[in-house]
């Protein structure tokens, strides 16, 4: 799983310069890779507060700035790319 998501990360650096094109193509891998729930809206977890997730996704998210792309962040939930929007 780490080496799948490692190659999505890599599709997803190649447009990162263009932040259209960005969001576009993480929603697009989203709805076809992700196993979470939020897959069906694109990867969009919504608007969440600290102590709201488990704590390696929540110090990479809060560590983004708006528009910036995380590295893999492996929880025991499993492996995630962050985004983040707001």
């Amino acid at each position: 799983a780490v080496e799948e998501i490692r190659e999505l990360a890599s599709i997803l650096k190649e447009v990162a310069s263009d932040k259209t094109e960005l969001r576009a193509t993480f929603e697009e891998l989203s709805k076809s890779e992700s196993d979470c729930s939020s897959a069906k809206r694109g990867g969009d977890l919504g608007w969440f507060g600290r102590r709201k997730m488990q704590p390696a996704f929540e110090k990479a998210s809060f560590a983004l700035k708006v528009g910036e792309l995380s590295d893999v962040v492996e929880t025991s939930s499993g492996v995630h790319i962050i985004l983040r929007m707001g």
